[in-house]
C-alpha cells in the first residue's frame, strides 16, 4: 500500500464503540433520566457488566485511561466501599418483582489487580446479591503483570472468573523505559501459567504499536516472544497520542515516535506475524485461535463491538460502574462523572452518578447497526439492514455514492448495496464507517488517528 493512500485515509475518527459517541454525549442524560432505564429493562434479557477501578500503582505514559496513581491501599479501599454502594444503588433500581441473569462481567482499570484478594471476593458477592450469575457467564478481569499475586489469582478461581487479559503492550527494553512500562517476559510468563495452573483458561493479551523507538523489528520480536506464551485472544491497539486530553504524555518526546508509514509498517508487521502464527484476524484490531468463542462469533456472524472492543457479549444491556463508566442501554448511553471526588459524593447519595449520555433514536440504531456490521465483520448489506428497520436502503445513496468512490483505491468492493472491505482496506474500516455517521462534522472532541 502506498504512503499516499495511508496519508489520504489516516483521518483522525472514533473507535465506533458506540454510535453516536462519546463527544455526542450531554447532560440532559443524568442519573434520574438513567435510573428510569435500568428499571424498564427487560428481566427475561442478561445482563452485562462493567467494573472500573481506576488506580495503578505507577502510570504507563501512553495510558489514555481514567485512572490514579497511589502507592497506598487506604484510598483504593475507600474507593471498594463506595463501589460495593454503588452496586447496591444501581442493581436496586432494576424491577424488583424479578430476579435479573448477568451473563458477562468484565473488570477494567486502571490496574484491577491493585485490588486486595477480600476486595475481589466482597465486589463478586455484592453483585450475587442483587442477581444471578449464569453458570455460562464469562467474568473477565484485566490484569497488570506487576502487581498480581498469588492470592489475588487464588481469589479469582473462587469468585468465578474465566479469563484474563494480561497488559504487554511491547518486550522491547527500550520501548518499556520509554513509556514507564517496564516488565520482563519471564514476569507474563509466570503470570499466565499461575493463571492456568488454577483453570483459568482464557488468556487474552494487549499489544501496542506506534510507541516511542517502536520499529518493525522490535515489534517482530514482540510478536514472535508473544506466540510462545500461547494466548487465546490479542487486542493490538496503535498508540493515540493525545497529550491535551492526557497531560501525563507529555512525557513521550514526539520526535521518539514512528511517522505514519513507519505506523503502518508496524501494523502490517503484526498482522503478518500472526497470521504466520496461525491466528484469525478479528475485525480491525483482534485475533483469536481457531477454536476460541470469538473466532467462532465471527464465523457464525454473532462478533459485536462495545466499549470493550470487540466481544462475544450480546447482551442489550451493559450497566458500567465506578466513574467515568459508560453503560450502554436500549435507551441509550449514559456515562458516570469521571471525576472520583463528585461521583462517590453522588453513590454516598443514593444517586445514580450518571454525568451525562444520549438517547438513541431509530436513525441512530440504524446508522448504529451499519457500522457495527462493518465494524465486525467487515462487510455489510445496507438494503438487509435497512429491512429489518422497515425503511429502503434508497436514503443512502449519497453514503453508497460516497463509498463508491473508495472502490479506486482498493478500499472496498461495491455490489448495490453490498460493501465489502478488500484487505487492502481493512485497517481502513474506520474510514468507511465514518460515511454513516451524520455526528461527526459536529463532533467537538478529537479523536485517535484510524490507524
Amino acid at each position: 500500500m502506498q504512503l499516499a493512500l495511508y496519508e489520504k485515509y489516516d483521518l483522525r475518527l472514533p473507535r465506533y464503540t458506540s454510535y453516536p459517541t462519546a463527544p455526542h454525549f450531554h447532560d440532559a442524560i443524568n442519573g434520574k433520566v438513567f435510573a428510569n432505564w435500568l428499571g424498564e429493562l427487560n428481566p427475561l434479557q442478561p445482563l452485562s457488566l462493567y467494573l472500573h477501578v481506576p488506580y495503578c500503582e505507577e502510570m504507563c505514559w501512553f495510558c489514555g485511561c481514567n485512572t490514579k496513581i497511589t502507592k497506598h491501599y487506604k484510598p483504593v479501599g475507600t474507593y471498594v466501599a463506595a463501589l460495593l454502594t454503588e452496586i447496591k444503588n444501581t442493581l436496586g433500581k432494576l424491577d424488583p418483582t424479578h430476579r435479573f441473569t448477568v451473563s458477562h462481567i468484565h473488570f477494567g482499570g486502571g490496574s484491577p489487580t491493585i485490588l486486595k484478594a477480600d476486595d475481589l471476593r466482597t465486589i463478586m458477592g455484592a453483585i450475587r446479591k442483587k442477581v444471578d450469575i449464569l453458570p455460562t457467564a464469562e467474568v473477565a478481569i484485566e490484569m497488570d503483570p506487576r502487581t498480581a499475586n498469588d492470592d489475588l489469582m487464588d481469589a479469582m478461581i473462587e469468585c468465578g472468573f474465566n479469563r484474563a487479559s494480561i497488559g504487554i503492550q511491547d518486550f522491547n527494553a527500550d520501548v518499556q523505559r520509554a513509556v514507564n512500562r517496564v516488565q520482563s517476559y519471564d514476569l507474563v510468563r509466570d503470570v499466565i501459567s499461575g493463571l492456568r495452573h488454577r483453570g483459568i483458561r482464557g488468556i487474552n493479551v494487549d499489544l501496542m504499536y506506534g510507541l516511542p523507538n517502536q520499529t518493525v523489528q522490535s515489534i517482530r520480536q514482540t510478536v514472535d516472544q508473544t506466540a510462545t506464551l500461547c494466548p487465546d485472544r490479542l487486542s493490538v491497539f496503535g498508540y493515540a497520542h493525545v497529550p491535551w486530553m492526557k497531560k501525563h504524555q507529555n512525557l513521550i518526546p514526539t520526535e521518539t515516535l514512528p511517522d505514519t508509514q513507519d505506523r503502518w509498517a508496524q501494523y502490517e508487521e503484526i498482522q503478518n506475524r500472526l497470521a504466520y502464527h496461525r491466528y484469525v484476524a478479528i475485525g480491525l484490531d483482534h485475533f483469536a485461535h481457531q477454536a476460541d468463542p470469538m473466532a467462532t462469533a465471527l464465523y457464525n456472524g454473532k462478533l459485536h463491538r462495545n466499549f470493550q472492543g470487540y466481544t462475544t457479549d450480546r447482551a442489550e444491556a451493559l450497566i458500567g460502574f465506578g466513574p467515568s463508566a459508560i453503560s450502554s442501554l436500549p435507551q441509550g448511553y449514559a456515562q458516570n462523572d469521571p471525576a472520583l471526588a463528585r461521583w462517590q459524593r453522588a453513590v454516598e447519595g443514593g444517586d445514580c452518578a450518571v454525568e451525562k449520555g444520549v438517547a438513541v433514536s431509530n436513525e441512530d440504531r440504524l446508522r448504529r447497526d451499519i457500522i457495527n456490521e462493518l465494524m465486525c465483520n467487515l462487510s455489510v448489506d445496507v438494503a438487509k439492514i435497512c429491512a429489518t428497520h422497515g425503511t429502503s436502503a434508497d436514503r443512502f445513496a449519497p453514503e453508497l455514492n460516497r463509498i463508491r468512490a473508495m472502490t479506486n483505491d482498493n478500499i472496498v468492493e461495491v455490489n448495490s448495496t453490498h460493501i465489502k472491505l478488500t484487505n487492502t482496506g481493512r485497517p481502513l474500516v474506520r474510514a468507511v464507517c465514518a460515511v454513516f455517521d451524520t455526528y461527526l462534522n459536529h463532533a467537538h472532541g478529537r479523536h485517535s488517528q484510524a490507524v
